[in-house]
């Protein structure tokens, strides 16, 4: 099947730039065009001088980027005239294929070449392979065919019986590139040629059935989002008519973001942000989980009182009033909130209302045992400065997200507490109470305590950024009120940042105050009792707060006070008591059984813990207050106990080493103090706290155990109405300790009328009630020999027989 060459033929050569004629085709030429000109108009002079009526002849050879392909068409000029568009053309039909050899001369501007014709031979019979490959290529052809609906075509196409022809057939594709036809053009055998044509008519096709697949998915996704657009318009057209059928005028501006965003009065930063989000969700569906994200998260950012401030009461005589007649005592927080107060208003008046971005916000921590009133003290703050209250319950928080809040991607996300306290306030300079920040806890989801760090920083808390919110909150209006139980159980960067404020509890008299001026006022209303109805007097509430309920706090004397009331009340109901009706002290005990805290002073001398040597008095401060600790100690019978130190009672290391240290200095100065320590090495020494249950820790115990040992080796008691406190050092010097408003209020409650401190504590003195120096001895000591002369008793036996 090898095609070969007939005699050379001269041309001029037409040039055709990226366009390929194959031989059978038939093409109009623009005639405007140079080159195309000058070929017809050199092949029309080359026949009119013959007059034998032949048609003029050109040489159509492509030409890519200036290069002209080595195999051109012999192409006929059939006529010429003009164009569609009135322009003068030519049209010209492809004969065969010319191998183009040497240029050469001929008449007119065109390009003349010699080339021949290229003879292509069909094999006969034509085997049954190529005519399998005829029936592919035409299938093929009438497929793509029928997909462009040029049914006319068909038909044409089916009648062609040449391979060749069939083969040339495919100039007529527009989907082949220009290499795609040259190299057609430039293939003489028919048969590869046919080949090569059903395989690029095959690939083509494959490729478009990809892309009608892609675009009718594309398209129905285009389909649905049109069908959903205009069904919601139709919705917001049927709930237009209803309103207006209705008689509600305007449109639905809940569902309209961008209208409220614009309408809201928001910071500029927050309005931008907020209007980015809503781009987001005009361009999301609504079926997309990320737009009911944006809705949830615009509903918080419009609900935050971005720019809505409560004024502040700056009647300074009015909130002392205030203070004074909801809490009894308590003068520290008093006059802390007072100078608070004072300073808001004269930056007021001076215009200083902001300074550096900052607002005159106060951080403050509240420490002390439970019931002394430091969560209702934030109400009577907040009342006092005519704010807003919201409580913030800390105790038991372990995740960090809970103070931050949660990312906006996570399923359930919410804003930190702080947040969702100012969004409920309706404020942004409401009083926030952090309650039980002691009892903030850390675990794998994150430290809580430390994500309060720039809550609780003035410098800090004006930008304060939210996880959910990621848009800067000002939080430095705020007023913080942070409450703890325990002062080491807070963090000391946290600690750092807030103010200070100690509440020691109350005195006896304070007690009585509360309870009469509201504790008992408010148990009649709770217990259905007019007021007049039942009356305690001050000697059941004396004896209520001493003896009944010893605390720090008021809340078991209120229930105390509730549970009389209820008594009482029963009582009538079943028509045992007449009202009204007083309750003196001498009621008590018929009404709610014996006293639970009797004094030791009270007890009788013979059952006293101290009645016997070796048992000491001393004060500790704990998580619930103050409480006295008392210390035994005894000494082992040399023939049966083990010598060295024993130590009971649950105890943290530091007491086990004020033990060690005060059995040390007892050892090294028992001579001085004519103490029969000469066999101590050889009988073992134990020491027990009481209350075995409870875990003791600290160094303040350390002249208790020194009195109690020395009080053991001597014989001597130590008395009754003493109570001491202080850390002790090897060379017996007293050194100082903290809590003493604490354990002076425990001393007072708990009848004793003798206190032992230490002299560099004396200055403490200053916070303790008068009223209770008044009734307590305190002494200031440097060394332990003056604690022993003031806390033992004379001798009343020899010391050797004591021993």
């Amino acid at each position: 099947m090898a095609a070969d060459s007939k005699a050379n033929l001269t041309l001029p050569v037409l040039p055709l730039d990226d366009e390929v004629v194959l031989p059978g085709m038939v093409v109009p030429l623009d005639l405007s065009d140079t080159d195309v000109r000058a070929a017809v108009e050199a092949a029309q002079a080359a026949v009119r001088p013959s007059g034998n009526g032949s048609k003029p002849k050109v040489l159509l050879v492509p030409r890519v980027d200036g290069t002209y392909a080595a195999t051109g068409v012999l192409g006929t000029v059939e006529q010429v005239g003009r164009l569609s568009d009135g322009d003068p053309g030519a049209l010209i039909r492809g004969v065969g294929r010319v191998r183009i050899g040497a240029g050469t001369t001929g008449p007119g501007a065109a390009l003349w070449v010699e080339g021949s014709v290229v003879e292509e031979t069909v094999p006969d019979p034509v085997p049954g392979s190529v005519t399998e490959l005829v029936k592919e290529y035409k299938a093929l052809a009438t497929d793509w065919l029928k997909k462009r609906g040029a049914w006319q075509v068909v038909d044409r196409v089916q009648q062609i019986d040449g391979i060749s022809q069939l083969a040339d057939n495919a100039g007529y594709s527009p989907f082949l590139t220009t290499a795609q036809k040259i190299e057609l053009l430039e293939t003489t055998d028919p048969v590869a040629r046919l080949k090569l044509a059903t395989e690029q008519l095959r690939d083509h096709l494959a490729e478009q059935d990809v892309a009608e697949s892609i675009a009718k998915d594309v398209q129905e996704g285009v389909d649905k989002q049109q069908r959903e657009f205009l069904l919601r318009r139709q919705l917001d057209a049927v709930r237009k008519e209803l309103r207006e059928l209705n008689g509600q005028e305007g449109e639905d501006e809940s569902d309209d973001y961008r209208a409220r965003v614009e309408a809201a009065d928001l910071p500029e930063k927050v309005r931008e942000a907020a209007l980015k989000e809503v781009e987001k969700l005009e361009r999301a569906s609504d079926q997309s989980p990320e737009s009911s994200w944006i809705r949830t998260w615009l509903d918080t950012v419009l609900e935050l009182p971005w720019n809505e401030r409560t004024e502040d009461a700056y009647d300074i005589q009015g909130a002392k009033a205030v203070l004074d007649a909801e809490h009894a005592g308590l003068q520290d927080v008093k006059e802390r909130i007072t100078e608070y107060l004072a300073v808001r208003k004269r930056r007021a008046d001076r215009g200083l209302g902001v300074v550096g971005g900052r607002r005159g916000g106060a951080v403050l921590a509240l420490v002390g045992p439970p019931g002394v009133g430091k969560t209702s003290l934030g109400e009577s703050v907040a009342h006092a400065m005519g704010r807003t209250f919201v409580r913030v319950a800390l105790g038991g928080v372990r995740d960090e997200a809970e103070i931050r809040g949660h990312r906006r991607t996570y399923v359930g996300a919410l804003p930190g507490r702080i947040v969702r306290a100012i969004k409920e306030a309706g404020s942004m300079n409401p009083v926030v109470l952090l309650d039980e920040i002691d009892k903030v806890g850390s675990d794998f989801r994150g430290d809580p305590a430390a994500a309060l760090l720039e809550v609780l920083d003035p410098a800090q808390n004006h930008t304060f950024r939210d996880h959910y919110l990621e848009v800067e909150l000002d939080l430095s209006d705020v007023v913080f009120l942070a409450t703890a139980n325990v002062l080491e159980a807070i963090p000391e960067a946290l600690l750092d940042r807030m103010e200070l404020v100690r509440l020691d509890g109350y005195t006896e008299d304070e007690k009585i105050v509360i309870a009469r001026d509201h504790l008992v006022p408010r148990q009649l209303e709770r217990g259905g009792l007019e007021p007049g109805e039942v009356t305690l007097d001050d000697s059941a509430l004396r004896k209520l707060a001493g003896e009944y309920t010893r605390e720090a706090g008021v809340r078991n004397l209120e229930r105390a006070i509730a549970r009389l009331l209820r008594k009482v009340a029963a009582q009538h109901e079943l028509g045992d008591r007449e009202l009204p009706f007083t309750i003196t002290h001498e009621e008590l005990r018929g009404l709610i059984g014996r006293p639970h805290h009797v004094p030791e002073s009270a007890q009788d001398p013979a059952e006293r813990r101290t009645a016997v040597p070796s048992v000491a008095t001393g004060l500790a401060v704990t998580g619930a207050g103050g409480d006295v600790l008392f210390v035994e100690a005894s000494l082992a019978d040399p023939e049966t106990g083990a010598a060295g130190l024993t130590l009971t009672g649950q105890l943290g290391d530091v007491m086990k080493e004020s033990a060690q240290i005060a059995l040390s200095f007892l050892r090294s100065h028992g001579a001085e103090l004519e103490l029969p320590v000469a066999d101590l090495k050889d009988r073992g020494v134990h020491i027990h706290f009481p209350a075995g249950a409870v875990p003791k820790d600290g160094p303040s115990a350390g002249v208790t155990m020194t009195t109690a040992l020395a009080s053991l080796l001597s014989g001597r008691l130590v008395r009754t109405d003493v109570a001491m406190t202080g850390e002790v050092s090897l060379t017996g010097r007293v050194l100082p300790i903290g809590g003493v408003k604490q354990k002076l209020l425990t001393a007072h409650r708990a009848g004793i009328s003798t206190v032992v401190i230490p002299k560099r504590n004396e200055a403490d003195l200053d916070d303790v009630p008068a009223e209770i120096l008044d009734k307590l001895e305190v002494h200031p000591v440097t060394d332990v020999r003056q604690v022993l002369e003031i806390a033992l008793a004379p001798a009343d036996v020899p010391v050797t027989a004591a021993a």
